[in-house]
């Protein structure tokens, strides 16, 4: 149980400071869902064992060794995304847009028997845009709270620039003669709300090569090189409603962060014919390398008092932070398999391991070492299914599939299970392509917001926001044969 605690309550601190390199960094790298082509979308990202598409060689690059002809590829999408969560009882929701690619690729084909073909272009591995929206009346704690038990003992002089320097710069916290702090609101009854904006995308580019033998075993290999952007932006507010204080009426804590990072990977898979009616698929990729992560972050505070019948207004702001460090994901194993059923159609499974315990933070600085045992001690293997099934009429295709995926945390520590449900249609010539899709994914998982002591026995408090994220994709690939 004290174990339990022990591990729940580090991961809870690392959200907190999330401008500092820590588990939830790791894991947000490492957990990818691919966006390809709109094919590859409907059924599900079951493709392992299909091949021909290019989405597809990301996932198994020996679906490459089944295009016949030289393809062009190019997917532009729309993303709906809505976040509702509820805290202290109060639910509020906020949702946002964007425009997009999924992916654009080109792929050469030899033609004839026991092809050669090479291929090159990018799919999107990660989406973070996204908009959510926190408020309720926390009669338990502040987060100034959270501040005053990380400053005592303490000197002023010595305090973090990027959290509790700042709220004593703003007299929201100040320290005895025993170098104990204190806050007006260490009990809570005030009103807490957060907004919080991330935007960006991880995008992989790839260069790929594959071949087959006979018609009947395919092989191919592929260089990922995924490239991250990502900005981060909260604000997290607290007021004073029913004036319990005599001198808090309000703080506000503004959060910036910016990480860019490029890394690099090898997948290597095979495909094989079993009749007429049955392919196998298996692939492998390695873990990728982010050689150059860097963060940039800021912090500001702000505060409003009534000290001395008088309003006072404090404003602090924390150094640029820059830091560069290393990054290691996950490596993948994928089983696939397909069922063909002549040229009516095809029903496709496919499953996908990765241990999240084998990320690692690492720097020429820093090494890391509490962050890496908090990875080890907070994650655990993930197992992904993907079904899809696709029906042909004349030149018409209709698709549909289905996604469980496997939440990265150890069991009581959070939720983040998601779930796919798609479905498709797709026009098909001898010499170019239509397709379009529409995915719809649902999500569960648990924002921390800052852990407390809620007695001498330093049992702690944490004010939990859950949150049910769902995604309305939509998307049209348009594809030339030649």
């Amino acid at each position: 149980m004290k174990l339990r605690l022990f591990i729940t309550t580090g991961l809870l601190l690392s959200t907190l400071w999330l401008f500092s390199q820590n588990q939830e960094d790791a894991l947000r790298f490492s957990k990818t869902s691919m966006t390809g082509t709109a094919r590859y979308m409907a059924t599900g990202g079951a493709f392992g064992a299909i091949g021909a598409d290019f989405s597809a060689i990301g996932v198994n690059p020996a679906g490459i060794g089944m295009f016949r002809k030289s393809e062009f590829v190019l997917t532009p999408l729309i993303n709906f995304r809505k976040t509702e969560v509820s805290y202290f009882n109060e639910l509020h929701s906020d949702d946002k847009y964007n425009l997009g690619l999924g992916n654009i690729g080109f792929v050469y084909s030899s033609g004839g028997s026991n092809r050669i073909q090479f291929g090159f272009g990018y799919n999107r591995i990660n989406n973070f845009n996204n908009r959510a929206y926190i408020k309720g009346y926390n009669d338990n704690s502040s987060l100034l709270s959270n501040y005053v038990h990380q400053a005592d003992f303490i000197h002023p002089d010595n305090l973090d620039p990027f959290s509790t320097q700042l709220a004593y710069d703003s007299w929201l916290i100040w320290e005895d003669e025993n170098m104990f702090y204190n806050n007006d609101a260490y009990w809570g009854h005030v009103m807490q709300e957060e907004k919080i904006i991330t935007e960006g995308s991880m995008r992989e580019v790839l260069f790929s090569f594959g071949s087959d033998y006979n018609d009947v075993f395919y092989f191919g290999a592929a260089v990922g090189i995924p490239i991250i952007r990502y900005n981060y932006e909260s604000v997290f507010s607290e007021t004073d409603p029913e004036n319990k204080y005599p001198e808090f009426i309000s703080m506000k804590r503004r959060e910036i962060i910016e990480t860019r990072g490029t890394g690099v990977n090898l997948k290597l898979g095979a495909i094989g014919r079993v009749g007429d009616w049955l392919r196998l698929g298996v692939a492998f990729h390695t873990p990728t390398y982010y050689s150059n992560m860097e963060d940039k972050w800021r912090v500001s505070m702000d505060s409003e008092l009534f000290i001395d019948n008088e309003i006072i207004k404090k404003s602090a702001e924390s150094p640029r932070g820059r830091f560069k460090y290393e990054l290691t994901t996950p490596m993948k194993a994928i089983g696939s398999a397909s069922l063909l059923l002549g040229k009516s159609g095809f029903i496709s499974a496919e499953y996908e391991f990765a241990d999240y315990t084998e990320a690692k933070l690492n720097s020429s600085d820093y090494k890391f070492e509490s962050e890496n045992k908090n990875i080890r001690d907070s994650y655990t293997a993930a197992h992904n299914l993907r079904f899809g099934t696709e029906w042909r009429i004349s030149d018409i295709y209709f698709r549909g599939g289905y996604a469980l995926l496997g939440s990265p945390y150890k069991s009581g520590i959070n939720t983040g299970k998601s779930t796919q449900t798609s479905l498709g249609l797709g026009f098909r010539q001898h010499d170019y392509y239509i397709d379009f899709a529409w995915v719809n994914t649902k999500m569960k998982e648990n924002r921390y917001m800052y852990s407390v002591p809620s007695d001498p026995e330093l049992e702690f408090f944490t004010p939990v926001a859950k949150q049910n994220f769902s995604e309305q994709m939509y998307m049209l690939t348009l594809g030339w044969r030649f």
